[in-house]
């Protein structure tokens, strides 16, 4: 499967695609079809919504928090009889002060800070924490996994799966960055615009925006430096961190991979 061909073409769920297919530990493969993930579902189609049921996805976990999910109801097809896993409460990060976003290199700077303390937001490592346990629980069907643009938590938590699988940094990264390629990019960003700039002012720039909704390898890299500083090695935050033991990891391995 090439980078493409995991990104499903829908009009009003951003970022949609496949997260399997990439080489794993021992040579074997992530098996494709089960894995979903993307941004808010709020302006999806009715095509789009047929797309979530057609995959088999019948669970989805939704990273964001309280207010998120209350300003950006998302809608689920009628045929849709799965489960929706959430934590309640907040899993962004606090207010900030408009000037610190008047520049892209401003804006890079906060999302580089944003994901250092990214694992270690409480509510969202239990959300992380969720996500593992579910992704070894469900039984049948497919799972998805979204925030609000379905690149930064959504990105890390991906991320981290793909690391404890042992697909290899270049290929994990690759499959980050592909939030820059995937789908209706403009629309993304233009949707993403509208929240910044409703939470931080009229203000800010276009070029901050731009870059608040890329992914950017210093972004993720940020993330696991954060992680390693603190813990040593990722596997030790997966472990005691995230609780994800060696027998829950074999566990993922036997169920995921092929």
């Amino acid at each position: 499967m090439n980078q493409q061909e995991r990104i499903l073409a829908a009009d009003g769920i951003h970022n949609f695609r496949d997260y399997g297919g990439y080489r794993a530990m021992g040579g074997a493969r992530i098996k494709s079809g089960l894995l979903f993930r993307s941004g808010q579902h709020k302006d999806a189609s009715a095509a789009d919504l047929e797309l979530v049921v057609d995959r088999d996805i019948r669970t989805i976990i939704d990273l964001r928090g309280d207010a998120e999910r209350a300003s950006f109801p998302c809608p689920r097809h009628p045929a849709f009889r799965g489960t929706v896993v959430f934590v309640a409460g907040e899993t962004v990060n606090p207010a900030l002060d408009a000037q610190e976003l008047d520049s892209a290199d401003a804006a890079a700077s906060r999302m580089r800070n944003s994901y250092s303390n990214m694992p270690f937001r409480p509510l969202l490592k239990d959300a992380f924490i969720r996500y593992f346990a579910v992704l070894l629980d469900e039984a049948e069907g497919a799972s998805l996994v979204h925030c609000l643009a379905g690149k930064d938590r959504t990105g890390l938590a991906v991320a981290l799966f793909h690391h404890l699988l042992g697909v290899h940094p270049d290929d994990l990264m690759a499959d980050y960055l592909l939030t820059n390629e995937a789908g209706r990019i403009e629309a993304r960003i233009e949707a993403g615009a509208a929240v910044i700039r409703d939470r931080y002012g009229l203000e800010i720039p276009l070029a901050a925006i731009r870059k608040l909704m890329s992914a950017d390898p210093a972004f993720l890299e940020a993330a696991f430096q954060a992680i390693i500083e603190r813990f040593g090695t990722i596997d030790t935050y997966l472990e005691r961190g995230l609780g994800v033991s060696p027998t829950m990891r074999g566990a993922l391995a036997e169920k995921y991979l092929a």
